[in-house]
């Protein structure tokens, strides 16, 4: 017996991780049965006014598909021409929201985006220490659609005596949990949480790139009210759709992120919001938030657009060693533009971040009153 096979014997022993071909393989099936019966059934009727205002005042910004996992279907995001919101139209539904989620977060998409998460942490330092001037030493701290808890992990750093917990629809919530990055993992829906069991039980509610993600955003945000005690504070960074790359990239500006993310308020309608609620809003930051990639997007979505996909389920048959020969050629040819890319971003567009529309995302810190 060779000593693979023993280790792999003994009891209590964790099987072999399946390689992606065999996962791709095994969860074919199912993708495929889901799309026998088409896309259109993701998507909830067509709204013909703004969800935010109820203007009837509406004009196209966008088509698009997605360009992230390349999964079928197309998507529409309209502009409302009075108070700016830009939205999903038509928004997906419940089960569209599980078929374009599913395999990006967990499953086949868990170990990459665990690497681009856990790269990050100089950007998640900066986010803890955005609430320092208002709050020094918060007792419990909820993070709301804490992924994989990154978060919650680098801010203990800032925050040394704070209690992290971490909420998410995902089970990346009770992975977060098991390696130690949060105290508490809790999974579910946050609105239908803070009735009773997490009413007034936190000094701090954050809530980073989770609000566009969100089928309701206002309900988010009185959930949100409800779970802080009096004088705690929540941290709110969502992604600037008056940022002028995203007139100036169109559907390949990444944070777009088609078809995930479904609503994108202005600063103004989002502050308005807060301080109808019962905030005060303490912080306003464009510059520290923005994550300057803009151009290094573009390059990646426009090659990814291009080029032969991935090997995926929900593709109807494997792509084949020809096919993805050409997607590794493809891939080489987009290195130059890609570093080009980086180097603009870094040393020209980073710089500029704080200056007008430039930022691709703001971040408000606001107190609950009384």
């Amino acid at each position: 017996m060779s000593q693979d096979n023993a280790t792999s014997s003994r009891p209590g022993a964790q099987a072999p991780r399946p390689s992606r071909a065999e996962a791709v393989a095994a969860l074919r099936p199912r993708y495929q049965a889901d799309l026998a019966q088409g896309t259109e059934r993701f998507f909830e009727p067509r709204r013909t006014d703004c969800p935010w205002c109820g203007s009837p005042r509406l004009k196209r910004r966008l088509r698009t598909r997605d360009r992230f996992q390349n999964k079928p279907g197309g998507f529409r995001l309209d502009t409302c021409r009075d108070c700016r919101l830009v939205f999903q139209n038509p928004r997906l539904g419940a089960d569209g929201l599980e078929f374009y989620y599913r395999d990006f977060y967990d499953g086949l998409g868990e170990e990459g985006m665990g690497n681009v998460f856990s790269g990050r942490r100089k950007m998640y330092l900066g986010r803890a220490e955005a609430l320092k001037p208002s709050a020094d030493s918060p007792a419990k701290w909820l993070d709301v659609g804490t992924g994989h808890g990154h978060f919650p992990e680098a801010a203990r750093t800032v925050f040394p005596h704070t209690v992290f917990d971490g909420l998410d629809f995902t089970e990346g919530v009770e992975l977060a949990e098991r390696e130690g990055r949060i105290d508490h993992g809790i999974r579910g829906s946050f609105p239908e949480l803070a009735g009773e069991r997490l009413a007034g039980r936190y000094d701090v509610v954050s809530m980073f790139h989770y609000l566009e993600h969100s089928t309701d955003p206002r309900a988010e945000l009185r959930a949100a009210h409800r779970a802080l005690g009096p004088g705690g504070h929540l941290l709110i960074e969502v992604p600037d759709p008056e940022c002028w790359f995203a007139r100036l990239l169109g559907r390949f500006w990444l944070p777009w992120l088609q078809p995930q993310h479904l609503y994108f308020l202005p600063v103004a309608a989002l502050r308005k919001e807060l301080e109808a609620l019962g905030f005060t809003v303490v912080l306003e930051q464009h510059r520290e938030p923005s994550d300057t990639v803009d151009l290094l997007g573009a390059v990646w979505l426009g090659a990814n657009a291009v080029l032969p996909p991935d090997d995926a389920p929900w593709l109807a048959r494997p792509t084949g060693r020809a096919r993805w020969l050409l997607r590794c050629a493809g891939l080489l040819v987009a290195i130059p533009p890609l570093v080009v890319a980086t180097t603009v971003d870094r040393l020209l567009l980073k710089p500029l971040a704080g200056l007008g529309k430039v930022s691709n995302a703001y971040r408000l810190v606001a107190r609950r009153n009384g």
